[in-house]
């Protein structure tokens, strides 16, 4: 039987049978701390390569970058290559100071020198080959403009979950220190240059992806 139309509209409503909205998933963003990010933003910034690290988290809060931690490696405007006893040195140096795997080796960042946040084919093979075996591992990457990509992989899931991103101000943080940034990245980082044909490449892929499929970061 339909409702009378002389009913105030609020009484139809809610005497209409309620439709079952379909759950949301509660996807918690990937935050920095201020001070990870600012060191982040500095690296980025340092040379005209990429660069790669490891996020440090909270050990209750897996997803909460405190610190960003470069090892020995090989950088060219498109590729970021690790010193494989770099990593093996730095993996014993966390644990060593008590932290687990999923508070130091889970969370990959690196930073493209271009306009484009999104993961190059060599990243996707990268990420796959490296993390393929971890229970879950991000990918995280920042662009000169301020754009980012971020994507969550878990074991025995086909898709990537995409994360947003945030600054959370609210805990408390620590001082910038571009004094000891400035040393870290001059011990650990060795710009290579690219071969001829390669910068076109690279100068096409900032054309035509400049600002397709970026998230901005936002404060928490």
């Amino acid at each position: 039987m339909p409702y009378p139309k002389n009913q105030p509209l609020t009484r139809r409503l809610l005497q209409r049978p309620r439709r079952k909205r379909p759950k949301q998933r509660n996807r918690r963003p990937l935050r920095f701390s201020p001070y990870a990010w600012a060191k982040l933003i500095y690296l980025r910034d340092r040379g005209p390569t990429e660069v790669g690290g490891f996020g440090i988290t909270e050990a209750a809060d897996p997803r909460f970058v405190t610190d960003i931690v470069l090892v020995k490696q090989t950088c060219t405007d498109v590729t970021v290559a690790f010193d494989d006893a770099a990593v093996a040195d730095f993996f014993d140096d966390q644990i060593d100071a008590g932290r687990h795997p999923e508070n130091f080796g889970r969370i990959w960042i690196h930073t493209h020198p271009g306009f484009s946040a999104r993961p190059s084919q060599v990243d996707v093979e990268t990420f796959a080959r490296v993390f393929g075996n971890c229970d879950w591992a991000v990918m995280f990457i920042l662009a000169r403009n301020g754009a980012t990509y971020a994507e969550l992989k878990r074991t025995g899931k086909p898709q990537a979950e995409k994360l947003s991103v945030g600054i959370d101000f609210k805990p408390e943080f620590a001082a910038s220190d571009q004094s000891a940034w400035e040393a870290e990245y001059l011990e650990c980082v060795q710009e290579a240059p690219l071969p001829p044909l390669l910068w076109d490449l690279v100068d096409w892929f900032d054309e035509e992806f400049a600002y397709s499929e970026q998230c901005p970061v936002f404060p928490l």
